[in-house]
């Protein structure tokens, strides 16, 4: 007989089939368990689409009386314009039981689902593998809980921490396996960051190029002062169903601006500081559009002012085992750095593996103080 871990892998498993693709809902799998044989199993596919306890007992049917219902995160007990409480689905179907990865961070159900279950005489657990249910929402729960897009930074670097040449030569430090895994980063992120530097000098286009043409463009943000961008510059004439964002001084070229709106990209006005544009005011901001993910890709001052800021939530390291060398090639990080090492950024729970001929480091920030 299989035990409830057994069955909420199942549900994680299925849940992570909807990644990148649910926002700003959470990724949900559900499986409907009846004398030890799976009776109905679905996903959240998208937002606006049916919830995975939904399609679950749908395809259960009749036989979901008496039955389990096995789900990584608390059903939902609100309605809104699209979907229906699944609390209400769940009682109708005569569910017996009701076994939960974690309860739902979401104010509005945060616990409530639960008791409404309770209140209808149908047992439940929770708990079941917490923390990987915890761990495969944690975009969600920043989102949900901060209203601020949950921050990766994402670096290729060399060996020796560089991510350019002195000659400002970057294509391509990492492998052909390594590029891919961004791509696929790009897929399940709701947006990109990176700085005018990038732009000017790698001109990218930040879509998503996954084989089968199956990737999901994320929105493109720009931070750019100073509006130095080039009308012509591929995120502003590329054809891609994203939009692009630059984000720019308030007391940027109001001809300038004009001149990008009408490529089609948005500008968000940011009051600029001494050292640079304020990241968590531009945080706040996307939060605002509904974007609850994002990936910092470049360049170097971008990446010091995010974590000097406290923006970023997780870092993902892809490192070249090869050594570029020179004090004027480009450092991964730059800024002016720290004085002690006691002040330097610690990671928690860290993770090291091989990505073709390249090493993935990943770690989350610790909360200092």
């Amino acid at each position: 007989m299989k035990n409830d871990e057994y069955y909420m892998r199942l549900c994680l498993s299925l849940a992570k089939k909807g990644k990148g693709r649910t926002s700003p809902n959470p990724i949900v799998g559900a499986v409907v368990v009846k004398n030890d044989r799976i009776i109905g199993k679905g996903y959240h596919k998208k937002a606006g689409l049916p919830h995975a306890e939904a399609i679950a007992i749908s395809k259960a049917g009749s036989d979901a009386e008496d039955a389990t219902l096995y789900i990584n995160l608390e059903p939902c007990c609100h309605s809104n314009k699209k979907t229906p409480p699944c609390t209400k689905k769940i009682i109708e179907s005569k569910i017996k039981k009701v076994v939960i990865g974690m309860i739902d961070p979401n104010p509005l159900v945060s616990g409530k689902g639960i008791e409404e279950l309770i209140a209808s005489n149908i047992e439940v657990k929770t708990g079941v593998m917490e923390h990987e249910a915890k761990k495969l929402n944690e975009t969600f729960i920043k989102y949900i809980t901060t209203k601020t897009p949950f921050v990766i930074l994402k670096i290729a670097s060399s060996l020796d921490g560089k991510i350019a040449t002195n000659t400002g030569e970057s294509k391509w430090i990492t492998g052909e396996t390594a590029r891919k895994y961004a791509h696929k980063l790009r897929d399940e992120n709701d947006a990109v960051l990176v700085g005018i530097g990038t732009i000017l000098r790698d001109n990218p286009s930040l879509t998503t190029r996954l084989k089968n043409k199956k990737g999901k463009d994320p929105i493109r943000v720009v931070i750019d002062s100073n509006l130095r961008i080039g009308l012509l510059s591929k995120i502003l004439i590329q054809k891609s169903d994203a939009k692009t964002i630059i984000a720019t001084s308030k007391t940027a070229s109001k001809n300038k601006i004009d001149k990008i709106k009408k490529t089609g990209a948005e500008i968000i006005l940011l009051k600029t500081k001494n050292v640079g544009m304020p990241l968590a005011e531009l945080m706040r901001e996307l939060g605002k559009q509904g974007i609850t993910s994002l990936m910092i890709e470049g360049g170097s001052e971008i990446a010091a002012s995010a974590l000097k800021e406290g923006i970023v939530d997780k870092v993902i390291f892809f490192i070249a085992t090869k050594i570029i060398t020179g004090r004027n090639a480009k450092p991964s990080i730059g800024g002016d750095g720290i004085m002690k090492l006691e002040d330097a950024l610690m990671l928690k729970d860290v993770s090291v593996k091989g990505v073709g001929e390249d090493i993935m480091v990943e770690g989350y920030l610790r909360q200092q103080g």
